[in-house]
Parts: C-alpha cells; structure tokens; sequence
C-alpha cells in the first residue's frame, strides 16, 4: 500500500488539512478541540484536499486521458460541490436550530434539548479552495518519491 501513489496522494492530503484545520483552529478560538482532528467543516478543506489528491495522483500515474483521472476528476467536482452547497447549507441550519433551541421557545424537556446540531458541516468557496490547492500540491511534492 505504501507505494500506491494515489492512494498515498489521497490520504497525505486528507491528514495534512486535518492538521492545519486543527492548528488554525486552536489559534482563533485560543484553546485545543481534538474533534477538529478528525471532524468535517473548516480551514482548509480536507474533503477537497483528499480528493484533488487523488484526482492529481492519477493525473500523474495514469495521465489526462485515463479512466483513472476520469472517475477522480468526476469524484472530486461532487464532493467540492457538495461541500460548498448542501453540506454548507446544512451547517448554517443547524447553527440557527441550535441558537432557537437554546431560547427554547416550545418548553422542550432537557432531554429533548442535551444533544446540539451539528455546524461544523460544511465550507465556504475559500476553504473548498484552499484545500484543492494544498490537495494539488501535496501530490506535486509526492510524486518525485514514486518515480
């Protein structure tokens, strides 16, 4: 496994953005989450990094005209799209459920009310960007060790 450059170029982007997130993370908000290892959402993207790992990893094996780099291309417009819209949309949903719950206007029970959405879910185009760039060029710097 260790020589499968794709795979390699996938996984090195997803751990490399979850450090960042992490360390970026830390210094804004003053204080360490260990959710924010291995939890979605953030600066950078690590859904956009992995896959643009993956998508340039099978550039460079494979080449532009592969099936590989097809399905990886195809694969990462999804999850970028998805990040940016779906993904994003739901966070911003939970964010404004958990502030009307908080107020608890219907009266709810404290058991109704012990679990908080979610919000950390989705990006911004910034993050979704940051994280194809640091994807590309994680595996740009990989590729020299398959060769």
């Amino acid at each position: 496994m260790l020589g499968n450059q794709i795979l390699i170029s996938a996984v090195v982007g997803w751990v490399v953005a979850q450090v960042l997130k992490t360390m970026i993370d830390c210094a804004l908000n003053k204080s360490f989450h260990a959710e924010r290892l291995v939890g979605s959402g953030g600066m950078p993207s690590s859904h956009s990094s992995t896959v643009c790992g993956l998508t340039t990893g099978a550039l460079l094996k494979y080449g532009a005209g592969s099936f590989e780099f097809a399905v990886s291309f195809v694969l990462s417009m999804v999850v970028m799209y998805d990040a940016i819209g779906v993904r994003r949309e739901t966070g911003k949903q939970a964010k404004l459920l958990n502030s009307i719950l908080m107020e608890n206007p219907l009266k709810l029970n404290a058991e109704v009310l012990q679990e908080k959405l979610k919000e950390y879910v989705g990006h911004t185009p910034l993050q979704v960007a940051a994280g194809a760039i640091l994807g590309i060029g994680l595996a740009l710097l990989l590729d020299p060790l398959f060769q």
